[in-house]
Formats: C-alpha cells, sequence, structure tokens
C-alpha cells in the first residue's frame, strides 16, 4: 500500500484514538491535522484500512459504522446505551468459557466478538474503565 502524506495522517489519527470513531469524526480529527483531506479521502483510506486487516469496523448498533486499530491483543466491548460509550475489556473467564462451548460443539474456536449492551444500573453510576 501507498502511504501518502494524507494516509499517514489518518493513520496517526486511527493509532492515536482512544475511542472508536466513525469517519466522521476521523475527518474532523485528520482535518485539524491537514486541511486538504477531503471527507471522500478519509472513506476511501479507511476502506483499505480495513480492506489490509489495519482496523477492524463494528457496528454498535448506533447506524454508523466505527473503527479501531486491529489489537495486540483480542478484548470486548461493553457498549453503554445511554450515553454510547464504549468500554474494552477482557475476561478470562468468558474466553474460556466460549473455548469450552466451541470444544463441546465439536470445534476449534479461531476467533469471536462479543459485545455485551446495557444500562447504568443507575443514572448516577459511572461504568468501570475496564476489567481485567
Amino acid at each position: 500500500m501507498r502511504m501518502t502524506d494524507q494516509r499517514r495522517v489518518i493513520a496517526r489519527v486511527i493509532e492515536s484514538s482512544t475511542d472508536h470513531p466513525d469517519v466522521e469524526e476521523l475527518y474532523r480529527r485528520a482535518v485539524a491535522e491537514d486541511p486538504r483531506i477531503s471527507i471522500s479521502t478519509v472513506y476511501r483510506t479507511v476502506k483499505l484500512f480495513e480492506d489490509s486487516g489495519i482496523i477492524e469496523r463494528h457496528d454498535f448498533r448506533d447506524g454508523r459504522a466505527r473503527y479501531e486499530t486491529v489489537p495486540d491483543e483480542h478484548h470486548d466491548h461493553l457498549i453503554d446505551l445511554k450515553s454510547g460509550r464504549v468500554i474494552e475489556f477482557r475476561n478470562e473467564e468468558i474466553e474460556a468459557l466460549q473455548d469450552a462451548i466451541a470444544r463441546k460443539l465439536g470445534y476449534r474456536l479461531v476467533d469471536h466478538r462479543l459485545e455485551l449492551y446495557g444500562f447504568p444500573l443507575k443514572a448516577e453510576d459511572t461504568p468501570p474503565e475496564s476489567e481485567e
């Protein structure tokens, strides 16, 4: 893949994101660094990065595709339906249970995606950052 200056900016924006931005948000952040970047360049670049396995696309039921770099280590997501916040977590018990279910059904698990959707138990509660 040829890395143009604009693709480098978009790659930096995605890499530095701590959230799961959609294309519109990636565009806003990229234009702040290079005003010559067009929304169509961001769309094309995101598609290229996704097809190349550099980023992952998520649909968290809010009507927009959201992206993150392919993580070094697997994690799952909890989506706060009130705020839209996406919380990344990893839980070894869940991982072991998924492997056991696959084995019981005669499969070797090679990949999965777990997305949990919920509302805070109390309106004033703040969801945890992550679960180890």
